[in-house]
């Protein structure tokens, strides 16, 4: 462990961390109800621009088109330039077109903006949660991950309360709520003057003295805050793996993005990676086929819009107490339980939503399965954001929400093709099937990482796989 690590592990949990949580969060809020969005404007413009139930699910998928390449793109940027640079990028990007969005009359258009926006919503949401956990110590980094990732339901409410509202009240509602989900293009100033870089990230990249400054200026700011001096460091090891050594070699090496990829899928890291995408691909394809289509297949079940709206909403603000929930789990039983969990737990909710007969059984079953695939997403989140090392943590996590953006991509449209023929019980019978593979998937090959400093956790689990 550096100094640098050394110096962020003793921090106590102050000013400066809630305020990156409210930063690194309201970013999730408004990613969050640009994606949800499209769920409540699809019953719309289905009859508005005659669309078929395979095209309507393309539109689904298109933020998540967009929302891969942007992931993949910022993960690997991440590591090669900044955090932060990324991430103000990225927000400029999905609030500019967004906003456009909102104003297209047609199919085509529409479509090719949704996934311009989904770029930038792919590009944010994925930086955030690694580059904020470099700045958070070991003891309560899973809590404040899954916190942070606790901010998706406050957009997805938020999304679900103007689609309640707005899209049924007018023609034009359903893009008044489109330019609503624009709006934190005003957060783009805040951020430039206020947040710092990743120290860590960069001593990573040997720039020592830049690294030196912003830890000076986050103890000053704790100790102004506190009104009492900060902890001695604990000495610790310095910790060399196996990523540290192969980029010493050259400053070609450092430089390269495509060496970072090959890292990822060389051991002892393959193990690690290919469980995070299964891990992505299980979570991500059975959330967005409920979240993307449940207020069209209540409609299509015969529920009017503004009911199935209003039934959406309890569904959507069972994720707060879903994330929360798992965030607190995230540090007491640690983040691998959490997820498998949670996993399972949702896995048996599909099931009753599978079996489910009337509104009322749908709404249950539907709050339930809405509660614990939240919760897996705030053990996800805190867990990917842990398991690389820093030179390649936002690579990792890029590449890992990108294959698990393949599962948003397919889902609306599988869920397009299997509900006409197979009903509510094929939906959700396939979503406890890739639920409960993505729980065996992290059993078998998963790591421990509650309770250790990011940087021991790549020295010990690559001496331990390799």
């Amino acid at each position: 462990m550096s100094l640098i690590a050394a110096r962020l592990e003793r921090l106590p949990f102050s000013g400066f961390h809630r305020r990156l949580l409210l930063m690194g969060g309201l970013g999730y809020t408004f990613d969050a109800m640009d994606s949800a969005v499209i769920a409540f404007v699809l019953p719309v413009v289905i009859p508005q621009w005659s669309l078929t139930s395979v095209d309507a699910g393309v539109l689904a998928s298109a933020t998540y088109i967009g929302y891969f390449f942007g992931a993949f793109a910022a993960g690997t940027l991440g590591d090669l330039i900044g955090r932060r640079r990324i991430m103000m990028w990225a927000l400029a990007i999905y609030c500019l077109t967004s906003f456009v969005s909102a104003f297209m009359s047609s199919y085509t258009p529409f479509f090719w903006l949704r996934v311009f926006a989904g770029v930038g919503t792919g590009a944010e949401s994925v930086i955030v949660a690694p580059f904020l956990s470099e700045f958070v110590p070991k003891n309560y980094r899973g809590r404040f991950i899954g916190g942070l990732a606790g901010f998706f339901s406050f957009g997805f409410f938020g999304a679900a309360v103007l689609g309640y509202a707005l899209v049924p009240a007018a023609v034009w509602g359903w893009r008044l709520a489109i330019v609503i989900t624009a709006l934190p293009i005003v957060m783009l100033l805040w951020w430039r003057r206020a947040l710092p870089e990743s120290p860590r990230w960069l001593e990573s990249r040997g720039r020592i003295s830049a690294a030196e400054s912003v830890m000076s200026r986050i103890e000053k700011e704790i100790i102004l805050t506190d009104q009492q001096p900060l902890p001695q460091p604990e000495p610790a090891p310095t910790f060399s793996t196996v990523t540290d050594r192969a980029y010493s070699h050259s400053k070609e090496h450092v430089a390269s993005a495509w060496s970072n990829l090959a890292t990822l899928v060389t051991p002892p890291l393959t193990r690690i990676s290919l469980m995070t995408w299964a891990l992505w691909l299980s979570i991500t394809f059975s959330y967005y086929s409920f979240f993307t289509w449940i207020p069209t297949l209540l409609v299509q079940s015969g529920m009017t819009i503004t009911r199935s709206f209003a039934y959406s909403i309890s569904i959507y603000a069972a994720m707060i107490p879903g994330y929360y929930s798992a965030a607190y789990f995230n540090d007491r039983i640690g983040r691998r339980a959490t997820i498998v969990s949670y996993l399972v737990l949702g896995g048996v909710a599909a099931i009753g939503l599978a079996r489910a007969t009337s509104n009322l059984q749908i709404t249950l079953a539907g709050v339930c399965l809405s509660f614990f695939m939240n919760g897996v997403y705030a053990g996800v989140y805190a867990y990917t954001s842990e398991i690389f090392p820093t030179r390649i943590r936002t690579t990792g996590v890029g590449l890992a929400s990108s294959i698990g953006r393949l599962g948003a991509i397919s889902a609306p449209i599988l869920v397009g093709a299997i509900f006409p023929r197979f009903g509510f019980a094929g939906v959700f019978g396939l979503t406890t099937v890739v639920l409960l593979a993505g729980a065996l998937v992290v059993v078998i090959f998963g790591v421990r990482t509650d309770g250790r400093s990011l940087e021991a956790i790549a020295h010990d689990e690559q001496l331990s796989l390799s």
